[in-house]
């Protein structure tokens, strides 16, 4: 009994000695390698994601801004609960409990799932203290638009991944984008995160957006484009604001526009920024720029055209003014829009030099900024040109140019002759260019003002301003040719006249009233648009008025 008692005595200490040796190996020649396993289970790296930068307007007030969310996720290997908490966290997220099951249990492979992305973070909390295991929070940022539809066309939109998808968003990604960081982080055994161990890569933020719209002027167009659009029953309509001297785009809106904030009822063929992408024939708007040509080959202000009887043969097509002008100059083809006149000038020109004029104006390429989806229109470099098209052309037919291009071409005859690259961006200096003689544009200019003081553009007039700007009409093409009955209204312009400050265009596409000209409907919205811009820039009126006060 003693051999026995003393055997398993031994017995006992031998493995208590091997326990204690292994226990020593492990610790003492083990440690390391243990210690990098256990962290392998544990400690994992963790994305930090990074703040986007603002969009803000040329005075700071913000267009877009990020603001802190939770994305609620799980790992489906590790959730543990019983079905009773499963269905109070599927009712905290408005989800029906089956979808929520199979959602799941469909992802059994996989370490990560999302159950609901950019949750306010108190929602987050509260579905969180459910105290489902395998369930936990992730740090992430939704992008929110103050401005709403206003300039939703300017701005753009981010994806749920807050990657640019439209507009600025889109343009600028990298820039507002900034750069993810990295740190290590204590899991437990279902994937929770227990503790923050440490930073391996500080998160970039991204880089502000100055912009060199004026959101006073984007509220005013907006309004005024929105309640024209209404009242014209019109299909779509556009306006965009430059500053003559810097040609910044002031103001740039469109309709129908979209709300950013509410993706559920997003209308995708509204999202496109019809002031860059909208290709049309300008109509009248060029006759301008025909002159100008006509003034450059030694044409004098003065100088007269027949236009009698009131319309002319071009080939097998008649051109018709609607009444017989008589004998006119080309200031007056200008201010009545005479189709006769512009086209028996175009006839005496050089069509080349001519085209040639078109182009430098920024006809037939884009304004050189690089906005999304900007198309450069269309400017035809015939080989041998019909006398049908030297005459359509020089009044607007047979080329296509967007909003902007326009604007910016008529920006060229307000500042002088001097070409100015249009710009979104406050503090972007863009580069200048003469394409017309001085002179010359100051004769087109006061043309233009003949347009609004007792032409077709009267409407346009603001009071205690100069106005000069063009109107045009143009028959939208269908199936089988020219529409009768649609129409594309404009009106382009500038002022003050002596030393114009603004140009602007005003598009509304296919009104489907009575009035449809662009001096009946799309030069009063100029006019009340321009009216108001001018007032809140603090750009003082003619000097008469001054002196007469």
């Amino acid at each position: 009994m003693g051999i026995r008692l003393w055997l398993v005595a031994f017995a006992v200490l031998i493995v208590a000695l091997g326990l204690e040796a292994r226990l020593g190996y492990l610790y003492f020649i083990e440690k390391d390698f243990l210690q990098d396993q256990g962290d392998a289970r544990t400690m994992r790296m963790e994305r930090i994601n990074a703040h986007r930068g603002m969009i803000r307007d040329r005075r700071g007030r913000p267009m877009a801004v990020s603001s802190p969310v939770i994305s609620l996720v799980a790992n489906p290997k590790k959730v543990i609960a019983n079905e009773s908490q499963l269905i109070r966290l599927s009712e905290h997220l408005e989800i029906p409990f089956d979808e929520f099951r199979k959602k799941i249990d469909s992802a059994q492979n996989r370490d990560f799932v999302y159950l609901r992305r950019h949750m306010p973070p108190q929602e987050a909390e509260k579905a969180i203290s459910l105290g489902v295991q395998g369930v936990f929070g992730q740090k992430e940022y939704h992008r929110y638009y103050p401005t709403g539809e206003v300039s939703a066309h300017v701005v753009g939109i981010t994806d749920i991944d807050d990657r640019g998808q439209e507009g600025l968003e889109l343009a600028f990604d990298q820039w507002l984008a900034g750069s993810v960081g990295k740190k290590k982080v204590l899991k437990n055994r279902h994937g929770e995160i227990i503790r923050d161990l440490m930073p391996v890569e500080e998160a970039i933020p991204g880089r502000n957006l100055d912009l060199s719209i004026d959101l006073r002027l984007q509220f005013l167009a907006y309004r005024e484009l929105k309640s024209a659009i209404t009242h014209y029953k019109a299909v779509s309509g556009s306006i965009v604001i430059l500053d003559v001297q810097t040609g910044q785009i002031l103001s740039m809106v469109n309709q129908p526009s979209y709300n950013p904030n509410n993706r559920v009822v997003l209308d995708y063929a509204a999202l496109r920024n019809r002031s860059v992408t909208d290709q049309f024939e300008p109509g009248s708007t060029v006759k301008p720029f025909t002159v100008a040509a006509a003034l450059q080959s030694g044409y004098l202000v003065d100088s007269e055209i027949d236009t009698n009887p009131g319309f002319v043969r071009v080939g097998d097509f008649t051109v018709r003014d609607p009444s017989n002008r008589g004998i006119i100059n080309l200031s007056q083809i200008v201010a009545l829009s005479s189709q006769v006149g512009i086209s028996k000038l175009a006839l005496t020109l050089n069509e080349h030099s001519v085209r040639e004029l078109f182009q430098r104006m920024g006809f037939g390429e884009d304004t050189g900024f690089g906005f999304p989806g900007e198309r450069a229109g269309s400017l035809p470099d015939h080989r041998r040109w019909t006398d049908i098209e030297r005459a359509t052309f020089a009044y607007g037919y047979g080329l296509t140019v967007t909003p902007l291009q326009l604007a910016t071409a008529y920006l060229s005859i307000a500042s002088g002759g001097i070409k100015r690259e249009a710009t979104l961006l406050k503090n972007t200096i863009t580069s200048e260019s003469r394409v017309l003689d001085r002179e010359i544009a100051n004769h087109v200019k006061l043309m233009l003002k003949g347009v609004v003081d007792a032409g077709t553009g009267t409407k346009a007039a603001i009071e205690a301003y100069d106005v000069a700007g063009k109107t045009g009409t143009v028959r939208k093409v269908g199936s089988t040719g020219y529409e009768d009955t649609a129409h594309l209204a404009f009106f382009a312009g500038m002022t003050p006249v002596d030393k114009p400050s603004l140009v602007a265009v005003v598009l509304i596409n296919e009104p489907r009233t009575k009035a449809y000209g662009g001096g009946a409907i799309a030069a009063p919205v100029f006019s009340r648009v321009m009216s108001g811009a001018l007032r809140v820039l603090n750009i003082p009126p003619r000097q008469s008025l001054v002196a007469a006060r």
